[in-house]
């Protein structure tokens, strides 16, 4: 249940227009009123003899009272309150209760007997919007200082009492949502999303991987946007504003939008944070401390997944056993790693990764404060996503994409965990969402490659499917059954003979594979060991057949591993940890 404090207005006959009216779409049906601050208010919704300026005048009578000079401009209370789509749908009596003690707990009519004056109109099955005038019978002003807050804390209450949707407590950190009258102008102009979301997304993207404040508004201007730069006298750069080029207001004038409307962490000095340096590296580069290693060019898509994937497997290591200021670095820059792949991957998985970027945004920011720099590592390979250009949804792109969100999967899953863990509830549910929609994603991306892989299984000669049976049996003897039982387990035996045909001793690799984290949450344990071993093993996406040519789809060369770069002490103590 979701109680909302509108912004004080002037006129409350004019609300009244709009809660009695049919609506901007005709969706308003039967409004009527189910309370009111004694009971016997009049009720222009089923009282014909009754007008909306009856109620006003009803409203405002302690207003008018006043004096010219003790009425307050803005005098309106407005708060409206809405159940969540799964609840059942409540009778007017419950509503109306809802409505007293909302007023009760927000300071609006406390139950002393000289509370404000209000009134409550139920115009559709899910919600009721509450009006009152911000004048007490006795002439004061009411004490509804936090309203929002209480009205949040109220709700929750009602939602345990009541059997409803219970929603997630939040805690002041989450991109201000848009207003109904956004949301309704998306309908009107036929938006998918209203501006201020679209908005959010394109700056998110654009800021994904970007290295400098000039790349950052080079690709704002690149994807269409208006921008305004806001510049003080001494020429520095403050801040930014900007409007999709068709969303205009009555004037026909840009609807321009502050970074930091859009979300708390898109605000240009939050966004310059993402740019700072860790203190190695700082070191490294005033020649205090030693050099770090240049990375390797991308060299395509493929690679640049492949090393996307590497990377995000340590910032799991460090969610897992991190402090909490790391932890939430490697958090906040996992949204980078999935705008990243939602702005590059193939059509047939872009929909299910653009709305795990979308819900995750959410689950990456908390009270706990990033400390960036350490991020670095997840921020560089979310830009090298973006240059490495579009992946093809077939082949070694296909089949790396489907590594990667496989990777992204477990990394949503660990962010859930640890968002838990600290009781954050809203990020917690945010980075289960988004975890279900990669699992979408991954369902999309890994069926050719898999039934390509397993195929390929299912023609292994006999003695070799039954070494790999033994070699399962042998290093997890608890699940090797039910892991033969799965559709991807031919895929695994294929993988399993790559890696001894690459020189690998595959019981080692396998082991050291399921020491990584735990397998029994997994769908297909299968699926999960295969995208692991060929990571690790640096085995081509798509596996080569006995004679050495590539399967169907499948590069003649192996794309270059990310192992050829040094890797720091500290990763090397990750790996020997796995």
């Amino acid at each position: 249940m979701i109680p909302r404090i509108h912004k004080q207005g002037s006129n409350t006959l004019g609300l009244l227009h709009y809660l009695y009216g049919k609506g901007t779409h005709e969706e308003h049906v039967d409004p009527h009123l189910v309370a009111s601050f004694d009971g016997m208010a009049p009720d222009p919704g089923r009282d014909p003899s009754v007008t909306k300026k009856d109620l006003q005048h009803l409203l405002d009578q302690p207003l008018a009272l006043l004096d010219a000079d003790q009425r307050p401009d803005k005098h309106v209370w407005h708060c409206s309150v809405r159940a969540a789509p799964d609840d059942p749908i409540l009778s007017d009596e419950q509503w109306g209760d809802i409505a007293r003690r909302m007023v009760a707990a927000t300071g609006i009519d406390p139950g002393d007997g000289a509370g404000c004056r209000w009134a409550a109109v139920r115009h559709a099955d899910d919600h009721i919007h509450i009006i009152a005038t911000l004048i007490r019978e006795d002439g004061r002003r009411p004490d509804h200082h936090r309203s929002g807050k209480r009205a949040q804390a109220e709700c929750r209450l009602i939602e345990k009492e009541l059997d409803l949707h219970q929603v997630a407590p939040g805690d002041g950190t989450a991109a201000k949502r848009a207003t109904s009258a956004e949301r309704h102008k998306a309908e009107r102009e036929g938006r998918e999303r209203p501006a201020r979301e679209e908005l959010r997304e394109t700056v998110r993207r654009a800021v994904a991987g970007a290295t400098s404040e000039e790349e950052f508004f080079d690709r704002l201007a690149a994807a269409g946007l208006l921008i305004r730069k806001r510049i003080a006298p001494s020429g520095d750069l403050l801040g930014y504003k900007v409007a999709l080029p068709d969303d205009r207001n009555g004037e026909k004038e840009p609807v321009f939008y502050a970074g930091s409307t859009l979300a708390p962490d898109l605000s240009l000095p939050r966004i310059r944070e993402r740019w700072a340096l860790p203190a190695e590296a700082a070191a490294s580069a005033d020649g205090s401390g030693p050099e770090r290693p240049a990375l390797p060019h991308v060299t395509g898509p493929a690679f640049a997944r492949r090393r996307a994937s590497a990377t995000t497997w340590q910032a799991l290591l460090i969610i897992d056993h991190g402090d909490d200021g790391t932890a939430a670095a490697q958090i906040a820059a996992a949204g980078e790693i999935l705008d990243a792949l939602a702005k590059t991957s193939a059509a047939h998985t872009r929909a299910q990764l653009r709305e795990a970027a979308f819900v995750f945004e959410r689950a990456s920011r908390s009270h706990v404060k990033a400390v960036r720099g350490h991020d670095r590592a997840l921020r560089q390979a979310a830009r090298d996503l973006v240059h490495s250009g579009p992946a093809l949804g077939r082949g070694e792109d296909g089949t790396t994409t489907a590594m990667l969100i496989d990777m992204a999967f477990f990394l949503a899953t660990a962010a859930a965990n640890w968002h838990a863990r600290k009781h954050h509830s809203q990020q917690a549910a945010a980075a289960e969402q988004a975890a279900h929609h990669l699992r979408a994603a991954y369902q999309a991306a890994a069926a050719q490659p898999m039934a390509l892989m397993s195929q390929r299984g299912q023609r292994l000669a006999p003695r070799v499917r039954q070494r790999q049976a033994d070699l399962l049996h042998q290093v997890l003897p608890e699940l090797a059954e039910r892991i033969r039982a799965e559709p991807g387990w031919p895929a695994l035996a294929t993988t399993l003979d790559d890696a001894r045909r690459a020189g690998h001793d595959p019981a080692a690799l396998l082991a050291e594979a399921t020491r990584r984290r735990e397998l029994d949450t997994a769908t297909s344990i299968s699926d999960v060991l295969v995208w692991r071993l060929r990571r690790s093993a640096h085995l081509p996406a798509l596996p080569v057949s006995p004679h050495g040519t590539p399967t169907q789809g499948s590069p003649r060369t192996m794309s270059p591993a990310p192992s050829t770069q040094p890797a720091p002490s500290a990763a090397n103590d990750a790996n020997r940890r796995r």
